[in-house]
Parts: C-alpha cells; structure tokens; sequence
C-alpha cells in the first residue's frame, strides 16, 4: 500500500452525547465500526443514528443499547428495526429516496459523523464506496467527520464511487464479508406475473427493476428480448446473465448509453465479483440516479415496482399495513414519475393478487385504515397481477375500477364489484363482474400478427365498454347492416356495458385489439351464445373495415370453435345474409355446412362439433 492510513477513531474526540451519525447502506453497512463505538462509547448517550436500508445484524436498534442509540431510519429494512418503529423505539422519517441527500445538504439532518465502509486504497490514494454509493456520497460530502471502515473484501466499483483517502477522519481496517440475498424460489403464479410484465416491455427499453420474487420472474421472461437497458437504483444478480447473453447491452439508451446505471447493488458474491472493476457499471449518487428527470432522459423507460395494497381508483400503498410501518418510500416515486415523464415510458406497479395464503385480497374498494398512498392515483399507469394487466392511465373512475377488478383474484371480484356500486363509481346497470376463460390458457392473452402488426387476441371483459362503444361508431352503415340485419343508430352505455360482461364460462365473447401502451382500439369481436339446448351455440362476429380480409375474423373463429369443443358443445350455428359473401366464406373455410334457407335472404350454417373435446 502506498499511503500512510488515518488513526484509529477517537470516539470521544468526534462524538458528544446528542450527536447524530449516518451509518452506511445496504451491503455496505460498517458492523466493525459500530461493535468499536460501543466498546468504546464511555459516557456517550443518545447519540442519533440516521441511515436508508440496511442489511446488517443491526446491533444498534436492540434494546439493550437504547440509552446510546436513538435511530432514525429513512427506510424501515430488517425485522429487528422494523420490530423498533413498532415499538416506538425508533423513528421512521418518510423520503423520497432522491432528496434523502438534500436532508444532509441543506442541514435538515446535520451530521456531526459518517460511519462508512470503503475498499482498500488504490496506490494514489481513493478508496471506493463500492456496493453502496446510494445516500452515502451525499453524507460523506457533508458530515464533520467521515470515520470509515476499510474492508479488503469490498469491490472497487466504477462511475462516482471516489474518495480520497485524505477525505477521512480515522479509519479502521477490517475484513468484513458482505452480506448475500438468498435466491428467491418462483412459484407459478409469480412467473405469470412476470410473463405479463414482460409482455409491456419493448425491445430496446431501459428498466428499473426493484428486489425480491417478482422481479426475479420478470427478468426470466426477459431472455428473448433485444437491446435493453438498465438505469436503477439497484441491480440484482438477475441482469448477470442478461449481459452475458447480449440481451442487456445498454446499446440503445438515450442517457449513459452502453452503460448499466446504478447506485447500489444486492445480492451474491457472484453479483459483488461482477461489479468489482467492471467499466461498464456504473454507480453514481442517489440524487442523480433517481432523479425522475435523468429518469425522464431514457427513452422507453420501464419502471417496475410493488405495492402491498392497492384500492379501485389506484392509490398505492407500499410503506406501510395499516397503522404498522412496514418499509419506505424509497425510489417508487421517482422512478415511477420519470417513466412516466419518459418518452414511450411505462411506469408498472406489479404483485400478487392477494396475501395471507389466499384469504386477503391487495387489490382493495379503500385502502386499510392507517395506511398511506405512496404513489398517487395519477402516477400509475399498469397495474399487473398474475390475472392480467389493467391500464389505468387515461381512464375514469368507472373504467379504473373495472380494470383493476379484472386483475383481482376471482374470489374477490363480486364484493369488489359490489363495493364500487355502493358509491356510484360503476353504475346501477353494472353487476355482472369480469370473468377468465379458462380455455384461453394461464395468460388470458395471445399475440396474433396480421397484415405486419402486432395485436392481441383476450377475452371481451366489462372495463372494455367505451371501447366496444367506440368501436360500433367506427362501423360503416354497410358493416352494421351486414352484423344485426338492420341498421343500428346507437350504442348507448348500457347496451355496450351488457354485451361486455359477459358470463365467460357459458357464453364467450373475444377481441381483437390493438395496443399501443396505454392506447388500446378494439379491431375485432367475435361472440357466441349458448342455446337453451345448452348443447349449442350462436356464433357471429365484426370487424373493423380496415383490417376485413386480413384474417382476423378466421383467427377469433377457429379460437371460438377450439373453446366451444373443449366444453363439449355439440354444434356451432352462424345466420348470414346471403349476399354477405366475406362472411359465409369465413364460415365455411372453418367446416361450416349451409342448411336449408328458412328465411329468404338469410343462410343458416352448422358445424358439427361431435368428438372434438
């Protein structure tokens, strides 16, 4: 090593009873200095200790030292402080995770120390703050003392990770492994939750992803994608493989293009060897990271974050359960908001339909009493369970709550619904609830390319009623005449509400739609009616004119008749005028069989369903 280290730390010579301290973050957090302040605290109390997440046996927050230490934590992280904001024997100070620095800037929270860890010195003298630049710059930046622990097994990371040997107090060196996140075990219906997100990200997006299962799963779904790129606050063992398959290339960002943005890190020794002297990660500040206008500057930004509740006008509660504080505010605004802000971008709220093994639903009519919004109703954009996507940007009360409901478990969509009614957000008019098709398969969605564009092929569900009424006034007189054999003036709200919700486990009613992020236009609807007979159906459909011979009426036929054997129908019937010759092909084309006319002008078809379920 060629440069003299500072002496170890003089507590009583920094510290005074009353002086408040910042402990370093996540993997990050120096367990040697604090085991030595309380060794050597003689006469100190009530000293503050103020840190964001941390992973770390957290001696600091037991019991026993309650007299030295009074912690204030920016992010509840850990049961062991979690169980202190409970007990009242901690602080919870709520921040968005992009103006924690400012706190220490503008002297909000003064701070008399910065307890840190840092890399070996390089031979001119920097040390680097590693896995964990996050809010910890800002500290080092600001505070009277900066007291580090200089741990030989904490990487040296690239982007502004630097300080000067010379910039500390004192310093101790001790070796001081780091700590590992288990690998998280993903079960089915979170890998449909992934699938899901995946399908909103494009090819050449840049992603911030946050910690834990679902994330996890996204990632997975992510191995065919192309030319994306990351800038998050943090960055798991994930996007290890993603950049070694190419897939994460950072090739088509628009800010820090070929570079993978962050400001700390979590996960395996693997992840920490990855990042150690790798050029093309870059760590950098929290208030640069999150800042949602550098957020803004990507293009085709993805924002993926959680929530532990969510009410039907799409309020996010993700700190807290009721009166209990839970986590924190973290980042979920600021990325939230600079995706939104992004061109192309697409801020995603993702989780599991319900908690407690299946007895509570997070999708809620309010949130729980003591709980607190973290994001607001007007940031989300998508909402993603592992029933499906609900878009909410642009939608109304009425279409949000329908939307929403879609995506909750099926055993809580009823008194979701019946909620809702309660307070007029849906109208009187509005009792029939959404509704899978189980034949569709586990994502409720297919992708279907006609013609060079990309559609989806799902079932018709009630949040689609301004769309299904669009679509009837998109309709030429001729198309009209052709569908209901006269011509139609009008679509009212109610008669689009009653052909959308539809009882998907008798009758079934599909569509076509093109979506274009939160734009969404219906090109397509084909439906059947179960007979009395119940052994039969009615089939028809509509199609836009512009995509009429494309295809797009064979595909939702040969769907329909595929659902229609698998619930062992015995028969299809179709009545098609006569001069209608698009349609009587399609019909046709499918095995349909012309009877005797009973109407002039009108042909009546049959297919035989007989052993195809």
């Amino acid at each position: 090593m060629y440069v003299a280290l500072p002496n170890r730390p003089d507590w009583q010579a920094f510290l005074k009873s009353g002086s408040r301290i910042f402990l370093g973050s996540n993997a990050a957090v120096p367990n040697g200095l604090v085991d030595d302040l309380i060794t050597h605290s003689h006469d100190l109390h009530d000293i503050e200790v103020v840190h964001f997440n941390t992973l770390s046996d957290a001696r600091w927050v037991e019991p026993e030292f309650s007299e030295l230490f009074k912690v204030n934590t920016l992010f509840i992280g850990g049961e062991k402080v979690r169980r202190a904001v409970a007990e009242g024997r901690a602080d919870y100070t709520p921040c968005f995770l992009s103006e924690i620095p400012s706190l220490f800037e503008q002297d909000i929270l003064p701070l008399d120390a910065a307890l840190i860890m840092v890399s070996l010195p390089d031979k001119y003298g920097y040390c680097s703050l590693g896995v964990a630049v996050d809010v910890t710059l800002a500290a080092v930046r600001k505070a009277k003392h900066v007291i580090a622990q200089i741990n030989p097994l904490m990487p040296r990371t690239s982007g502004h990770s630097y300080i000067h040997i010379s910039e500390l107090t004192a310093c101790i060196e001790m070796a001081q492994p780091l700590p590992e996140l288990p690998d998280f075990d993903l079960d089915k219906k979170i890998e449909r939750v992934g699938q899901y997100v995946s399908m909103l990200v494009p090819d050449g997006a840049t992603l911030q992803l946050g910690i834990g299962k679902i994330p996890n799963a996204v990632l997975k779904y992510l191995q065919q994608h192309k030319n994306l790129g990351v800038h998050s606050e943090l960055i798991t063992d994930g996007i290890i493989d993603l950049i070694a398959k190419g897939v994460i290339n950072n090739r088509n960002k628009t800010f820090h293009p070929g570079k993978t943005v962050t400001s700390f890190c979590l996960g395996s020794k693997k992840l920490y060897d990855f990042v150690n002297g790798n050029p093309h990660v870059e760590f950098y500040p929290s208030d640069y990271v999150n800042s949602p206008s550098n957020i803004a500057r990507n293009h085709d930004m993805v924002s993926i974050n959680s929530a532990l509740e969510i009410d039907l006008t799409g309020q996010v509660v993700a700190d807290s359960l009721g009166y209990e504080f839970y986590s924190g505010i973290g980042g979920q605004v600021d990325f939230i908001r600079g995706a939104a802000m992004a061109k192309g971008g697409k801020p995603i709220i993702a989780m599991m339909s319900t908690a407690k093994n299946g007895t509570v639903s997070r999708i809620v009519p309010a949130i729980t009493e003591g709980s607190g919004v973290v994001t607001s109703r007007g940031h989300v954009h998508y909402v993603v369970t592992e029933f499906g996507v609900a878009s909410l940007k642009g939608r109304s009360i009425r279409e949000r709550a329908l939307e929403l409901i879609r995506v909750a478990h099926p055993d809580f969509r009823a008194e979701l619904l019946e909620a809702v009614r309660k307070h007029y957000w849906v109208p009187n008019y509005q009792k029939t609830y959404p509704r899978e098709v189980p034949e569709f398969g586990a994502l409720n969605v297919r992708t279907l390319a006609v013609d060079g564009e990309e559609f989806d092929l799902r079932p018709l569900n009630p949040a689609d009623e301004r769309r299904l009424q669009e679509f009837f006034y998109s309709h030429t007189k001729e198309t009209l005449f052709y569908r209901y054999n006269h011509y139609p003036k009008q679509m009212s709200r109610e008669k689009s509400c009653s052909l959308v919700s539809v009882d998907q486990s008798r009758d079934l009613a599909l569509c076509i739609v093109r979506q274009r992020g939160s734009v969404s236009e219906i090109q397509a609807v084909g439906r059947y009616y179960l007979n009395h007979d119940e052994r039969s159906c009615e089939v028809a459909f509509v199609t836009r004119e512009k995509y009429q011979g494309k295809g797009m009426a064979s595909q939702l036929l040969r769907t329909m008749i595929d659902i229609a054997g698998k619930r062992g129908l015995a028969a299809m019937h179709a009545y098609v005028r006569a001069d209608n010759k698009n349609m009587l092909r399609v019909f046709e084309n499918a095995g349909f069989k012309r009877q005797p006319m009973d109407e002039p002008g009108e042909i009546t078809l049959i297919l035989s369903l007989e052993g195809q379920g």
